[in-house]
Formats: C-alpha cells, sequence, structure tokens
C-alpha cells in the first residue's frame, strides 16, 4: 500500500466531519446516472502509477462490483474464483485499509459462470447504518456498518444466469428493488429494507414461451423517476422495458422488442426515458413515459438502431448524451433528436460505465487507462492516464476531490495532494 501524504487525507477527513452529500451510494452515484455530487471538484485530470495515488489497496476475491461509499466508509463485494464464498470488505476512506471482511455466504455448488463475469459484480446499495449485498441467485444480505454483523439474508431470490449475476439493487424510500431475470424466471421483487420480507413481486408481462431460454436473461438495473406526476420504476427486461409503481409494483407502461441480456442502466432527462435493449445487436431508444400500456408503437421518440454500447452505461450531460461502445467508439448525440453530433474512437476495451465529474468525462477501459474528456459539441481529450496493465470492469467512483478506481486486484484512491 502506498502511504504518500496520507497525514494530509486524515487531517482534511477529520475535525469538522465529511459532508452528507458525500456519498456514493449505489451503481453509478448519487443519482443513479454516473455524475458526481456537485461537491465533488478538484478531482485529478492525470495520475498514474508515481503520480496522485494517495493509496493502493489489494481487494481479497474476484469482483468486479463498484465501491459504494458512506462518509469514511467504502464497501465492496467480492468472492472466492471458484463462487464458493462471498464476501463484504469495508475500506477505510482516508487510509485505505481493511477495516472489515465479512463472510457472507457459503456456496458449495455455484453454477459457472462466463469468464469475463465474477460471483460478486452486482453494486452493493448503501445508506446510513446498513449496506446491502447482493450476489444475484446466491444470496441477498443487510450488514450492520458500523459492528459489520449480518442483520438478514435472502437465499430464494433465485433464477438461472446462465453467464452470473449482473443486476444490481437499489433503494427506494424503505424498500430494497432488486431484478431477477434469468433463462428460468423473470420478475422484479421489493424488499422491506429493515427485515427482508416481499413486500411486492412482480413478474414480467411478457409470454417467453416462443423464444430460446437463453433470449430470457437481462442484466440491467432499475431507475426511479419522476415523470407524469408519478414515481416510475424504469426496469429494462429481456423482450420489454417496463415502468412500475415503485411503492406497489403495478405495472404503468411497456415497450416491447426482441433484445436480450441488455447490461447499461436506464437514463431519464428532456422528458424521455433512454435505455439499451439487445446485448448482440444493442439499440438504444429514447421513450415517452406518459403512457398506460403497451406504448411500441405509440411512444417511442426515436432509436438508434446500431453501433451502441453492448455493456457500458452511458451519461446525459445538458442536451448530449455522451456513449463509449465496448469497441472504444465514443459518441456524443443530441438528446431530443437522437442525432449524431461527433464520433471518435479512444484507445481501448470498455466494460466500466463512465463519470461526469469536475465538469470532465472519466472513460475507463478493461486495460487500467483512462481517458478524460472534456463535454460538449466538439470533440476535446484533456489527458490519457495509465495504471499497471490488469484487467479493469467495475465502474469508478467520486467523492469529494478523490476518484476510486477498482481494479482486478486493487482499489486505488486517485487525488492531487
Amino acid at each position: 500500500m502506498m502511504h504518500s501524504w496520507i497525514g494530509f487525507v486524515c487531517l482534511s477527513l477529520t475535525g469538522a466531519g465529511i459532508s452528507a452529500g458525500e456519498t456514493w451510494p449505489e451503481f453509478r452515484g448519487p443519482t443513479g446516472d454516473g455524475h458526481a455530487d456537485r461537491g465533488s471538484t478538484g478531482l485529478p485530470v492525470t495520475w498514474s502509477e508515481t503520480e496522485n495515488v494517495a493509496w493502493k489497496t489489494a481487494i481479497p476475491g474476484r469482483g468486479w462490483s463498484s465501491p459504494v461509499i458512506w462518509r469514511q466508509q467504502i464497501w465492496l463485494t467480492t468472492a472466492t474464483p471458484d463462487g464458493k464464498e462471498m464476501s463484504a470488505v469495508c475500506v477505510d476512506r482516508a487510509t485505505g485499509q481493511i477495516v472489515r471482511n465479512v463472510k457472507v455466504f457459503d456456496t458449495p455448488n455455484p453454477k459457472p459462470i462466463a469468464v469475463v463475469n465474477s460471483y460478486a459484480s452486482p453494486t452493493p446499495a448503501i445508506e446510513e447504518g446498513r449496506v446491502y449485498a447482493h450476489y444475484g441467485t446466491y444470496g441477498t444480505a443487510c450488514l450492520d456498518t458500523v459492528t459489520g454483523d449480518i442483520l438478514w439474508t435472502r437465499r430464494d431470490l433465485n433464477c438461472d444466469h446462465h453467464e452470473g449475476p449482473g443486476s444490481s439493487p437499489i433503494l427506494f424510500e424503505e424498500l430494497l428493488i432488486v431484478h431477477v431475470d434469468g433463462r428460468d424466471l423473470q420478475y422484479v421483487v421489493a424488499l422491506d429494507k429493515r427485515t427482508g420480507k416481499t413486500v411486492w413481486k412482480t413478474n414480467r408481462s411478457v409470454d417467453y414461451s416462443p423464444h430460446h431460454y437463453n433470449f430470457r436473461k437481462a442484466f440491467s438495473t432499475p431507475q426511479v423517476i419522476q415523470a407524469g406526476g408519478r414515481s416510475q420504476l424504469i426496469s429494462p427486461g429481456p423482450m420489454a422495458t417496463m415502468a412500475y409503481d415503485p411503492r406497489t409494483g403495478e405495472e404503468l407502461w411497456k415497450v416491447c422488442y426482441r433484445g436480450w441480456s441488455m447490461v447499461a442502466r436506464p437514463l431519464f432527462g428532456h422528458g424521455l426515458v433512454f435505455f439499451i435493449n439487445d446485448y448482440e445487436r444493442p439499440e438504444l431508444w429514447a421513450v415517452r413515459p406518459d403512457g398506460r400500456g403497451e406504448v411500441t408503437g405509440s411512444h417511442v421518440a426515436w432509436s438508434i438502431r446500431r453501433g451502441m454500447p453492448r455493456q457500458p452505461s452511458f451519461l446525459l450531460i445538458g442536451d448530449l448524451l455522451h456513449l463509449v461502445t465496448d469497441d472504444g467508439i465514443v459518441y456524443a448525440i443530441d438528446a431530443q433528436t437522437g442525432q449524431e453530433v461527433w464520433k471518435e474512437r479512444i484507445d481501448g476495451s470498455y466494460s466500466a460505465s463512465p463519470l461526469y465529474a469536475d465538469g470532465r468525462m472519466y472513460f475507463f477501459n478493461r486495460d487500467s487507462v483512462t481517458t478524460v474528456i472534456k463535454p460538449g459539441r466538439q470533440f476535446h481529450v484533456l489527458a490519457v492516464n495509465r495504471l499497471d496493465r490488469e484487467q479493469m470492469m467495475a465502474s469508478p467512483a467520486a467523492v469529494g476531490k478523490a476518484l476510486f478506481l477498482r481494479t482486478r486486484t486493487h482499489l486505488y484512491r486517485i487525488q492531487t495532494p
């Protein structure tokens, strides 16, 4: 572990304490769209293994979940490479020291997963006093963030992922909401976050019987929006994206397609919901969320039918959508019309979702190379930063003046001293 300027970090994070806004509570951050809190300023533009690394901590096991942050704590999930032990790790934000390593589940006979996946890919959700660790079909647990005690577990939210778990849980009011989209079962479930008991469960309203079982799974994370005078849970699934009432599970509307295995988390802005609807032939759709029932023929505002990302989620900044494809093509797209503004190639292949903070976009490739780009109607690269060449699939976090990057073996705190 690197300890340069740790004294500076400790001094800066004590005394008055950390602002309550300095959190990264779930996959893609405080608002679920890859935007850092407005208080995250002064972030570094350049770094390397020997520059602007506050600390670097080895994380045991293997996992592609993003780090989640609440005040002084960083939590990550991890698992043994064979999936037989699944754990939650707490790292001190100031020093990088591992303060807890809690074994959450034993799984004697885990099923095989895709070589690019892990048994700890879903990102946990965190709030004051509690962190919610989710391992897909292998279990969901609530841990006390002070003691590390396991408060409740569920091991019956099962499905056949085939490729391994991927969807992350989200918190909404008193609920923990989870996608369960496998080859055998497809539903959305909301748990009482205090007890883990089921509050509602809604099956996907699609007839999957004509479709091969491989085409019935999905890996996306839902998003709650406010539109049409109501809260809506936007939930991309196999063959359809649905909107549900997040308090009851009632289906509000849906759009249908032939896609499956989608990964990206949806976004909302300019009166439109944006989502990717397929993995093999990913398309980007923009849908007006003010309908009822099936609205495929009436509420699709525009779509882009080729060249879209399979895995990375995307950014909405002002009136532009910014996307990176798995093979490194970056797009700026007019969010209201779907018209391409520019398209350029950057280095590497991509799984992690980009991040927007301090007026800059950060794109993280699978070889731990980050391209920093200024958002706007012209392509402008600010920096290209390289860490040790090792695999990076987890989407990073940004809190305060620091970036937190998870690679295959380590968690980094990147910050200008």
